[in-house]
């Protein structure tokens, strides 16, 4: 049986780690090459029980960084690449939007012009349903008109088609996903569900932007990871799929649940001034994936149960990420009505 080489840049991310933990789950023979920069939102500790596997390398280093780009492609030969690695918080592309531009952009077109010149079986370019921008009601097709609302969905708008044109223009092997919000394990704590879960553990208040009622569709990481796997596998080169959960909320009814299933008071929500160029509603048809095979297997509420035990039981994990000058952040760039604790 042949040993397929997966190069996942972003690895040490929050979905980029749970997709390596998948792709050795599924495979007995699979080697993964990790490229991670470890801005603040990448943590080596999320792969730490594959340290020791000798088909698991992490490497260190930047997708803008073009030398270490091409040295992997030379060395490791990858049949497959999925671009996870991204600038990924509007609040923090509010504040300061050059970060996002260039990895977003730039650092896709060095992986693309990577493939171009070595050559590899699949890319795929991990998009967002953030580059429609907000729908107040029905569903966006993968034909929609992109309308993205903010600088972090207008990079990730950037890069998606700029990796479509490499298609149309090169011919190159590209897919492009488009997923709704994830939640699950390892998702860094400024994110809505982790951030909420860990306050309230605290006692902290849960900081709600605007009325609560903007609406996102949720999609549990596990069956993230297996929708990906599916499309490398099955999707049809220069397509766009979508991949949604089918859980659609309110950020209002997610603050509540999260609360119900801590057993902690509404009393901790803090409604705060509502985010710059807020979207009021995400929401995706997935039908083009459907009818290709994939279905999500979680159902929303056994999976925020576990979800939020999972960061019940690793505190160890989120605790040191909770530092000061992460808070330190959010108090310098909004320092008017978005407080954290």
């Amino acid at each position: 049986m042949s040993r397929n080489v997966y190069l996942v840049t972003g690895g040490a991310g929050f979905i980029g780690s749970n997709y390596i933990h998948y792709l050795f789950e599924k495979y007995a023979q699979v080697k993964v090459i990790n490229l991670d920069k470890l801005t603040y939102a990448g943590n080596p500790e999320n792969l730490n029980d594959l340290k020791n596997n000798p088909d698991y390398v992490f490497i260190k280093g930047d997708i803008c960084d073009s030398t270490i780009v091409n040295r992997i492609f030379e060395e490791f030969k990858p049949d497959y690449l999925i671009n996870f690695a991204a600038e990924s918080h509007v609040d923090r592309s509010i504040g300061d939007a050059e970060d996002f531009i260039r990895t977003d952009m730039y650092g896709v077109y060095v992986l693309l012009e990577a493939t171009r010149k070595y050559g590899l079986e699949r890319f795929i370019q991990i998009s967002t349903d953030e580059v429609y921008g907000s729908i107040e009601s029905g569903s966006f097709t993968e034909e929609s008109p992109l309308k993205p609302g903010n600088p972090y969905s207008a990079s990730k708008a950037g890069g998606d088609r700029l990796t479509y044109s490499y298609f149309n223009t090169y011919q190159l092997p590209v897919i492009i996903t488009r997923a709704s919000n994830n939640y699950g394990p390892y998702q860094y704590p400024e994110k809505l569900i982790p951030l909420f879960v860990t306050n309230a553990m605290e006692d902290k208040s849960l900081p709600l932007y605007g009325d609560g009622k903007n609406v996102r569709d949720w999609l549990y990481v596990k069956d993230h990871c297996k929708a990906i796997e599916f499309v490398l596998k099955n999707g049809e080169l220069g397509e766009v799929y979508n991949i949604a959960g089918g859980s659609e909320k309110e950020n209002i009814e997610i603050t509540r649940l999260i609360l119900e299933l801590m057993d902690k008071p509404e009393s901790l929500i803090k409604p705060v001034a509502d985010r710059i160029g807020h979207d009021r509603r995400y929401s995706l048809d997935s039908s083009k994936l459907h009818q290709l095979g994939w279905q999500p297997q979680h159902s929303f509420d056994v999976a925020m149960r576990e979800t939020v035990q999972w960061y019940v039981d690793h505190q160890d994990w989120w605790k040191p990420l909770k530092s000061g000058e992460y808070l330190e952040y959010y108090k310098k760039h909004y320092p008017e009505g978005k407080s954290l604790t």
